[in-house]
């Protein structure tokens, strides 16, 4: 039984695996600017955070690849650790409203604390837009803007795209294009194929 599940996911993986276009997030060129709401209310601007380097995670908690980050904790303890670097970490929730993985903004507050993230803010982008604008194709889907409003890394959360995997044990590729930004470096590896589900988007 075990085995046919692994293989369903796995084959999800694959079906899900994305090109290397992000529509109009291009690496190397600026971050596409947004303007969103929190599941606070409060209305956010990208552009808010320059000077900063910021990391957008595209995020569904149904989505048995994100909740295995999650689970084993992998998610949360590098978020502990980048935010502590005085890093922006924004998750941006794609999910429409219509789909039954949708969460109001009052739930989606209520899973933060359970899951026990360490996001700087939760964008409530049931619209789309922020998705669409950066081309996220898969939950998770991961983004790292320079503090000069450069893209500069798009693609996978780590190099296993295994629903069943250890993330503690993967290499990072967020953790890692971080690293250099605070070191002072070229991102080594600016771009890879993100793995995951699809995104729920309404259309």
């Amino acid at each position: 039984m075990k085995n046919s599940i692994q293989q369903t996911f796995a084959a999800l993986a694959v079906i899900t695996l994305a090109g290397s276009a992000f529509a109009g997030a291009v690496v190397g060129r600026p971050a596409p600017n947004f303007t969103a709401t929190d599941i606070a209310g409060k209305t956010v601007h990208l552009s808010d955070y320059k000077g900063k380097v910021v990391v957008l995670e595209s995020y569904n908690q149904d989505c048995p690849f994100c909740h295995n980050q999650y689970k084993t904790g992998a998610m949360q303890a590098l978020q502990r650790d980048l935010t502590a670097k005085d890093v922006v970490w924004l998750i941006v929730d794609s999910v429409n409203d219509k789909n039954s993985s949708y969460r109001s903004p009052q739930q989606a507050s209520k899973d933060r604390i359970a899951e026990q993230m360490a996001v700087t803010d939760w964008l409530d982008d049931h619209s789309g837009a922020i998705g669409h604008l950066y081309g996220m194709q898969t939950t998770p889907d991961m983004f790292v803007i320079n503090k000069d409003g450069i893209l500069v890394y798009a693609g996978a959360i780590d190099n296993r795209p295994d629903p069943f995997h250890n993330p503690l044990r993967a290499r990072n590729y967020v953790r890692e294009a971080v690293n250099d930004l605070l070191a002072g470096k070229a991102v080594a590896v600016p771009e890879t194929k993100p793995y995951g589900c699809s995104v729920k988007y309404a259309d």
